[in-house]
Order: C-alpha cells, then structure tokens, then sequence
C-alpha cells in the first residue's frame, strides 16, 4: 500500500476531520483573541501570533455544528492557504495521519448541508470516515454569512 498524502486530524464533536498538512503551519493551544466588529458569525475573532494578526474561524459555526460544552477549549489549527493565513478553532487535535488515494471517495451524498459544500471526500479507515475539509472553501465567506 502506497501511501500518497499526510493528513492532519482533529475532532468536532464526535466527527474525524483532516486537512493536508502541507497546509497546516501549526497547532497550538487556546489564545485570548480581540473581537472583529461586523465580521461574519462564524469569525471568532483576531489572534496575535508574533506580531501577525490572524483571523480564528470557529468550525463548529462554519460547519453549522451545535456549540461546544462551555468547559471545553478550544485548540488552533492555524492553515496557509494560497497567501491568507487563518487559525480555525477546532475541539481537539489528532494525529499525522498517512492514507492511501485507493480509500478516498468523493463525499456521500447523506453529507447534507453546510458540511457537505466544505468537505471535499473522505477516506474510509477501520471503523470510521475521515472527513477531508476543504480549506479553500472553508476561507470563503459570502453575503449571507456576514
């Protein structure tokens, strides 16, 4: 088995997402943020990240999920994409995880709604579906979400 791609994982709720790690500039924990006025629902706000402002995109609003438990904190997944660098909140990481192209499927089509448009396919592992994100459009905000 060859593996073709390393994914970096993490949890919303019970669901296993993965984004390429070739987009993935770190991981860290919780940071104080500052509110941006007028921004989109889903903008949780800006971080301060050694002097680079960036922009934290909660996941669980962007992918319509219910709100966490209050206690939980979330961690910072923080994604290159072209040249925008953006922190998505996410409930907890996982691993670097390898998989080969022979498990990847287009998304099923009982995916509905938000989460659909944003995953791009999924791999099927032993015991469960990683659901591959699609950061592009993930980093797509339109009118109706402003």
């Amino acid at each position: 088995m060859a593996i073709d791609k390393q994914l970096c994982t993490f949890y919303l709720d019970e669901y296993y997402f993965g984004l390429d790690v070739l987009e993935v500039q770190e991981v860290f924990r919780y940071q104080e943020m500052t509110t941006a006025p007028l921004s989109p629902a889903d903008i949780s706000g800006l971080i301060n990240l050694r002097g680079q402002i960036i922009t934290a995109i909660n996941l669980r609003r962007r992918l319509n999920m219910e709100p966490p438990p209050t206690d939980m904190v979330p961690m910072n997944v923080v994604v290159r994409v072209q040249d925008e660098v953006v922190s998505l909140l996410v409930d907890r990481i996982g691993d670097v995880m390898e998989v080969s192209e022979e498990f990847y499927e287009p998304s099923p089509k009982n995916i509905q709604g938000s989460v659909r448009e944003l995953v791009a396919g999924v791999y099927k592992l032993k015991g469960r579906l990683l659901l591959v994100l699609d950061t592009k459009k993930v980093l797509q905000f339109d009118a109706a979400t402003a």
